[in-house]
Parts: structure tokens; sequence; C-alpha cells
């Protein structure tokens, strides 16, 4: 599995470079209840929380992973901090929620950070509308996945998890064979 919980202090880390370590940021994520929903909504807000007491997380809201609802969780909460510096998302319908409503609203360098690497994200951090995302790492999940089967099969004890990987993209290495 991806260390969603690391993959997301990364973001957070990558956020306060983007931001210059201070001011409001906000967080809509995916689900309230997966593993994947909690541990990509607390890695970013402890990370925060211990490293950044100049950052403000105003607030967590949940638009189910679905990008209409997404973007109107977003819009509010733009609309209720119009000095925002900053927008995490959970996943690729939490990011490109946020995405429409940067679209929509048009809020001054407000930083983007999303999680996976779907076609419109990709294309969103190819025009600027979002700074980055964390990225699953396929290979390393297919290798890993291989090497443990090949383990199992060969009466090899297993790790209780085995942590696949991940990384941060942005323009700058978007087209890097490893993130591509």
């Amino acid at each position: 599995t991806t260390d969603n919980v690391a993959a997301a202090a990364l973001a957070a880390d990558k956020m306060a470079e983007q931001i210059g370590g201070s001011g409001k940021v906000g967080v809509v994520a995916h689900d309230q209840t997966s593993r994947t929903g909690i541990d990509r909504r607390d890695g970013f807000l402890n990370r925060i929380k211990e490293a950044y007491p100049d950052i403000e997380v105003v607030s967590v809201q949940y638009g189910d992973g679905d990008q209409l609802k997404s973007t109107e969780v977003a819009k509010a909460m733009l609309t209720a901090n119009p000095d925002l510096k900053g927008m995490f998302g959970t996943n690729e319908g939490s990011a490109i929620g946020i995405v429409n409503a940067v679209r929509e609203t048009n809020p001054e360098n407000l930083v983007v950070i999303g999680y996976d690497s779907g076609k419109a994200q990709t294309d969103a951090i190819r025009d600027g509308l979002m700074a980055g995302a964390i990225t699953q790492n396929p290979v390393g999940i297919g290798y890993e996945t291989v090497k443990a089967a090949v383990d199992a099969i060969n009466g090899k004890e297993l790790p209780e998890v085995i942590d696949t990987g991940f990384f941060y993209y942005d323009k700058s290495n978007i087209d890097d064979p490893e993130i591509s």
C-alpha cells in the first residue's frame, strides 16, 4: 500500500513551501471513514500542525470524492475565506473539484495541491491551475505485489505492510519517466 500519511505530509510540506510558510489553507477530503480518507486528511493536518505554526487550516470539508460536490464545497470555502492561500484535495475528485472552483471563482494566487494523477489533474498542472500533486507508484505496486506473491509461495514471512512508494510531481518533473 501507499503510505498515505507520509504522502499527505509531503503534500503539506509542498503547500507550506508554495505559500511561504504562513497563511490560511483549506482541505477538501473525499471521506471521513475510509482508511485512505482518514490517512490523507490526518497526514496533511498533522504535518501542518507539527511543522508550520504560521499556517492555519480553516476548514476540512468532504465532497465524497465527487467532482461536482467537491466543486460546491470548495466554492463555499473560498467564499467564506477570501484570504485563503492554499487548498489540498485528498483524491482526484476532490482535487478536480477545487480546480473547478478556481476556474469559476478566479481567486488570486491560490495554491492547489492534489492527490492522484488522472488526466484532468495532469492537465491542470500543465495549465498552471494546480501547483502539483502526489501520485502513487503503480510500478512499485506491481513490483512489490509480484515479489510478495513469490515470497509467499516460497514460504517466506511477509511484513504486515509493504510500502509501495509515492512521488510529488509538478510542472518541473511531470514528464520524467519515473512520474509519467
